[in-house]
């Protein structure tokens, strides 16, 4: 079967960017559609949309994989199923098992390209989708940051009134360490800037008040350097940061976020097994789309087609709803997002049981 396992693998390949260039080139067209109006009213410069488009493409095609696999296998194989050639193979011996061989290659391949794709290009191009509805479609991004507190170490925190990123420099700085409830040391200052010579922050105005065995002492000074666990780059994050990493970046600030003892690490947890979880998406429902489509039947592969469609969309609402379920506090986030694959891969256990023999 070497020669007809390369014909299924080039036929299954060639098919799939097919689809996957077609809904893509959809999606976008209605997109700029949609957005023309603004484009024109901000004088985007065309250079920047095209920039842009080809961006939101490589976010799309991550997007529509499951989409894109699961028709690519069913139109394959129901065609196959039309013209009596699975009957065929099946009858010369091969098993079905055997026939799953070069679909699953060809799924395999298409997974291995979107891990690479996930890891460390797209988090690029999302980065730079930010960028450009922060530059054009949102008026610019904002200089400066309110009411800022966060986490820098297991009983620390921080608070900020204002910072700028412009300079570097936050205003009405409040630092305190709490432990078991009670409040051991507060240092405040009426400006905190960051020294990139140091790689250091300096307090201006800086009152400290220490509390130790219920004797309190306080201190003041005109300037003090400290060093944190932040850095200015932590201010002015989008709430998508953990998408805009590379995978050797988001495991770095993942163990960052561990040592600071931060809130937010589980978002960015969850993303690292999203990753990895997703190229599997490409195997099961290939698995799931030759069962389903190997029987040859009357009204062609049009019914298949649409359970395709179905199945898909069913496939990316269930892997949303896990995500969901993951970031709001799931006390097993990887059983949670490894869901929809543990779902579909026991529904394609349970189909195979129905493929023709």
């Amino acid at each position: 079967m070497k020669l007809l396992d390369k014909l299924i693998i080039k036929d299954f390949l060639k098919t799939y960017f097919f689809v996957v260039v077609l809904l893509i080139l959809v999606v976008l067209v209605l997109d700029f559609t949609e957005k023309n109006d603004k484009y024109i009213s901000n004088q985007v410069p065309a250079g920047e949309i095209l920039r842009y488009m080809g961006n939101y493409g490589l976010y799309l095609n991550n997007l529509l994989t499951p989409i894109t696999v699961f028709i690519s296998v069913i139109f394959i194989t129901s065609k196959m199923a039309g013209r009596t050639e699975i009957v065929a193979i099946l009858s010369s011996g091969v098993s079905f098992l055997r026939l799953l061989v070069p679909f699953l290659v060809g799924a395999a391949m298409i997974g291995t390209i979107s891990f690479y794709l996930n890891g460390w290009v797209l988090p690029t191009a999302t980065e730079n989708m930010t960028v450009f509805k922060l530059l054009y479609l949102e008026k610019g991004a904002p200089s400066s940051e309110q009411n800022i507190h966060i986490k820098v170490g297991e009983n620390s925190y921080a608070y900020l009134n204002r910072f700028y990123k412009t300079g570097n420099t936050g205003y009405s700085f409040t630092l305190e360490t709490i432990k078991d409830g009670e409040l051991l040391a507060k240092i405040s200052s009426d400006r905190i800037e960051w020294d990139t010579a140091k790689n250091a922050w300096t307090l201006r105005n800086w009152r400290l008040r220490e509390i130790k065995d219920r004797v309190e002492t306080y201190s003041v000074g005109e300037s003090l350097d400290t060093v944190l666990s932040i850095v200015p780059d932590d201010f002015g994050v989008p709430n998508n940061h953990h998408e805009t990493l590379k995978l050797p970046q988001l495991s770095r600030q993942i163990e960052i976020l561990e040592d600071r003892g931060a809130d937010n690490v589980s978002y960015y947890k969850i993303e690292r097994y999203v990753r990895f979880m997703s190229p599997f998406a490409a195997l099961i429902l290939t698995f799931i789309g030759v069962i389903m489509s190997a029987r040859k039947t009357r009204g062609g592969s049009g019914f298949q087609i649409a359970m395709g469609f179905l199945l898909a969309f069913l496939y990316i609402l269930l892997f949303l709803l896990s995500r969901t379920f993951a970031e709001t506090g799931s006390d097993h986030p990887i059983l949670a997002v490894w869901m929809p694959n543990i779902v579909f891969a026991l529904t394609g256990l349970i189909l195979y049981k129905t493929v023709p023999r």
